[in-house]
């Protein structure tokens, strides 16, 4: 088996295709280094730097490559960016995506794996979520991922492409050797943690009003290994499938905060800011269907792990991943394997 991984220079598709790589499946990586690094792809996969909306360059790329699926995760993926910008969102998310499409089809390539977000549920009526719950996004991102799964459903019907679509809530964690190291850092372990390293003053908290039991947001976090294990899972799939990828439990900006002071042993201060725009106050995944059907479990996702794992990464990596030679021409191609 050989699949193509879009995004793969990025925080959780550097650890997937990883995961996929120690499987034994032979793995091709394409991204433009936008927002990823050429440092976070495993030297063993295969590297294109492409943008998606290179039509004619994605097209040949499929014809030298004849991969067997495709793991998409290439996306901008910042709530508060896409409340100011919904075009770059609506095109690099969606848009862009169907050229990828329009190549599988072209090859012959039936099955896709979506990295969707659990953002397209906005503010849920129901905790925790589950898949039926409705999709009522509350910012562009969100409504960006949502649009895409629709376009795959009626690539589905029309062309019979397999989508598998992941709605992860909130990634976390890192592996051994690949990390979270976004050039605007939106994230709260990573921002935590660099407060811990000395590299930024304090944790800014948007919000403290919400209706929660300490009045900061609620979110389901899980293990960036654990989200590499479920993308594994579903590519055995045979038919269209949608899928939670959290733990069901939450955890609140507080509570992260006071678990990294134990595990780091520093003090990290706070500061309160005003809420942001397009962020629901509570997300936690029901689970169950993706446990049942595809036999998943999130096995290294407890909070306590997520951030010692973090902590690790960090601290051998200060300063996030060397940017040297990410200036190299649109379309390079390395590391065949």
């Amino acid at each position: 088996m050989k699949i193509l991984v879009t995004g793969g220079a990025g925080y959780v598709g550097s650890v997937c295709v990883e995961f996929l790589l120690d499987a034994g499946i032979a793995t091709v990586v394409v991204d433009n280094l936008s927002e990823g690094h050429r440092a976070a792809v495993d030297d063993r996969a295969a590297f294109y730097r492409l943008d998606l909306f290179d039509r004619e360059g994605l097209f040949a790329l499929f014809r030298a490559e004849r991969p067997d699926a495709v793991i998409h995760f290439a996306a901008n993926a910042l709530v508060a960016e896409s409340m100011r910008d919904p075009s770059t969102y609506f095109r690099n998310n969606a848009f862009h995506g169907i050229h990828l499409l329009d190549a599988m089809v072209a090859t012959g390539v039936r099955k896709i794996v979506f990295s969707s977000s659990c953002a397209v549920y906005g503010l849920p009526l129901k905790i925790p979520i589950d898949e039926r719950g409705e999709t009522k996004p509350i910012n562009p991102y969100g409504e960006s991922k949502l649009f895409f799964e629709k376009i795959l459903r009626w690539y589905s019907e029309i062309h019979g492409i397999i989508p598998l679509v992941l709605r992860y809530f909130n990634a976390a964690g890192a592996s051994e050797r690949y990390g979270e190291d976004h050039k605007e850092e939106t994230h709260l372990i990573p921002n935590v943690l660099q407060v811990a390293l000395g590299k930024r003053n304090v944790v800014e908290i948007y919000g403290d009003e919400f209706a929660t039991p300490d009045g900061t947001a609620i979110r389901d976090y899980v293990h960036v290994r654990d989200l590499a294990s479920a993308h594994l899972a579903v590519l055995r799939r045979e038919q269209p499938g949608l899928y939670n990828v959290g733990t069901g439990e939450g955890y609140s900006v507080r509570q992260v905060i006071d678990l990294a002071c134990k595990i780091t042993g520093m003090a990290i201060p706070f500061e309160v800011r005003p809420p942001r725009p397009g962020d629901p106050p509570r997300l936690v995944a029901n689970v169950q269907r993706i446990c049942r059907e595809l036999s998943w479990k999130p096995e290294h996702s407890r909070l306590s792990e997520i951030i010692e794992s973090a902590w690790r990464w960090h601290q051998a990596h200060p300063d996030g991943y060397p940017d040297a030679g990410e200036a190299a021409g649109a379309n390079e191609a390395s590391g065949r394997s």
